[in-house]
């Protein structure tokens, strides 16, 4: 079997994991363009750990500048075989009060400003996205969340939207009406790329506010949400700390094909692609492409 090597991606207010024992940071170069920062290599008990801050170190990556495919490529590269995103949202549901956990395992993608794909013009590929996220790597989490008594949902649909602005209340009552559970916007096109990357992927929603449909919360305030991504990120890092603990040493196969997503998405033949999309596509798509 392969040796797991654990990946999470930081977002807002998680800029370091403090945990990691002989860290190092290390720019990762990408075909793809520049990442968000280097990522951080480095070990919790025995276990090799990646992180990158998805909006750099000093935050200086707004969630429609963040380079998605550079970032994923560059934890390809990096080894990583299972990868957590965690990101602050904003709640949906009154069930879902700031300071809660929502292990998400579906999106509606509502970005329109990013590149989505790896694949295209040179060489078309069309990966399966109907489980989204891997479901052992969300039983991890789970677990680890419920070792310290964290409050968290497993399960939950997550709309993506473009930003910065947050929503308009008739966007926001718009997405409760499709049963979604969260909004942010940098989950998508995560999940997406992780996918063609052959990397398993969950999402933990950070909740910070209830967006702006709550009668009681109607205008999202920034300095209230940094307040409680203070709180939910020093949580969160104790969940990443237990995580990495009890994670399994050798990556168990996916139930939902995750990790072979490229067996059958690839639709242009050999002899058809392109040398330099090929040649961008090492580190991606290198396990079947040879």
């Amino acid at each position: 079997m392969t040796q797991s090597v654990l990946g999470i991606v930081g977002g807002s207010g998680i800029y370091e994991l403090e945990e990691i024992t002989n860290a190092k940071w290390r720019q990762i170069d990408s075909p793809w363009g520049k990442p968000s920062d280097a990522i951080l290599f480095g070990e919790i008990e025995g276990l090799p750990v990646r992180f990158l801050p998805r909006h750099g170190r000093g935050h200086e990556q707004s969630p429609s500048s963040i380079n998605y495919r550079a970032n994923i490529d560059a934890l390809k590269r990096a080894g990583v075989t299972d990868l957590v995103s965690v990101s602050a949202c904003g709640s949906l549901k009154e069930d879902y009060p700031p300071g809660h956990f929502v292990l998400v395992d579906q999106f509606i993608d509502r970005t329109f400003a990013r590149e989505k794909s790896f694949f295209g013009p040179g060489c078309v590929a069309h990966v399966a996205m109907g489980d989204p996220t891997s479901p052992l790597l969300a039983d991890a989490v789970e677990a680890a969340a419920n070792t310290h008594s964290l409050a968290i949902t497993r399960g939950g649909t997550y709309l993506a939207m473009e930003g910065p602005q947050f929503s308009t209340r008739a966007e926001s009552e718009l997405y409760r009406s499709w049963g979604c559970s969260v909004i942010g916007m940098t989950n998508m096109p995560e999940a997406k790329l992780a996918r063609e990357a052959e990397i398993c992927y969950t999402s933990l929603a950070m909740v910070t506010d209830y967006d702006c449909w709550h009668e009681d919360h109607e205008h999202v305030d920034v300095a209230e949400i940094i307040r409680v991504l203070q709180d939910n990120a020093s949580r969160a890092k104790q969940l990443v700390l237990q995580l990495a603990k009890d994670f399994p040493r050798e990556h168990p196969k996916c139930p939902v094909g995750a990790d072979t997503a490229l067996d059958v998405a690839i639709i242009t033949p050999p002899d058809q692609r392109d040398t330099d999309v090929m040649a961008k596509l090492d580190a991606v798509a290198g396990r079947v492409l040879g």
